[in-house]
């Protein structure tokens, strides 16, 4: 699959000590890790970056979604997660997964100096969430942006990043998303940063049913629905491998 963000996800029955979760997620080298248990009704997740634990991650919830779904078999079209960012539904509708995320509204910030530094181009706009949201003129600036790693990986986000952002030419909305210190510094498709993003441009293009893309190199496609607390954002998966870990 050469679109869209890769992650691993690995059941267990109780939680590994967090270091060895993290090493895990170092050895598979990808943006995330899932981890969970299954709890009656509920599910437990986490997510961990092969640096850090993170507090919500949107591929790798629909990459466990579609691991439960289509390999385990999991009996229902509803699937309840208990994570950082609280409960999280997950909803399979249509060959498609439905994830009902907290929306993070972003205000107007001031632009940190590094971060500044770090750009070729400067922004219109800044406002901040868990992420920094970059609004510039239009998708051909999100495509030149550059980042100067001397001073971005002076920054200390963690665990948000900085998002750069525009209107479309043929989506609604267009974004890249990249994290200081880290391993992956550009993110292929990011569902959190959604959180963010598609309030800011429901109410700036005055519609709550909106479609994204983030234009990494892999590109990631999103459908979007604004709500007054949550968002709503919709994709698809496909299983790449299976194995097993022995530890």
């Amino acid at each position: 699959m050469s679109g869209g963000n890769p992650a691993c996800v690995i059941p267990l029955d109780s939680w590994l000590e967090d270091d060895l979760m993290l090493s895990i997620s170092k050895i598979n080298g990808v943006a995330e890790t899932a981890f969970f248990i299954l709890k009656g009704d509920n599910i437990l997740l986490r997510w961990f970056t092969p640096e850090i634990e993170m507090d919500l991650c949107g591929h790798a919830t629909l990459a466990t979604a579609y691991c439960l779904n289509s390999i385990l078999n999991y009996p229902d079209k509803s699937i309840k997660f208990e994570t950082k960012s609280g409960e999280i539904t997950v909803y399979f509708k249509d060959d498609k997964y439905h994830m009902d995320f907290p929306t993070r509204i972003p205000l107007k910030s001031d632009l940190p100096k590094l971060i500044s530094k770090s750009l070729n181009l400067k922004p219109l706009e800044v406002y901040k969430s868990r992420d920094y949201l970059l609004i510039y003129d239009s998708e051909e600036d999100i495509k030149k942006i550059k980042i100067n790693t001397n001073y971005f990986n002076q920054i200390n986000l963690d665990p948000g990043g900085v998002v750069v952002t525009a209107k479309g030419t043929n989506s609604d909305f267009v974004s890249r998303y990249f994290t200081p210190q880290s391993t992956i510094l550009e993110d292929p498709a990011t569902g959190s940063s959604h959180c963010s993003l598609i309030p800011f441009w429901s109410k700036r293009l005055n519609k709550n049913h909106l479609s994204s893309v983030q234009l990494s190199k892999r590109i990631g496609e999103f459908e979007c629905i604004n709500h007054s607390k949550r968002v709503t954002v919709i994709g698809s998966a496909v299983n790449y491998s299976k194995t097993t870990i022995t530890i």
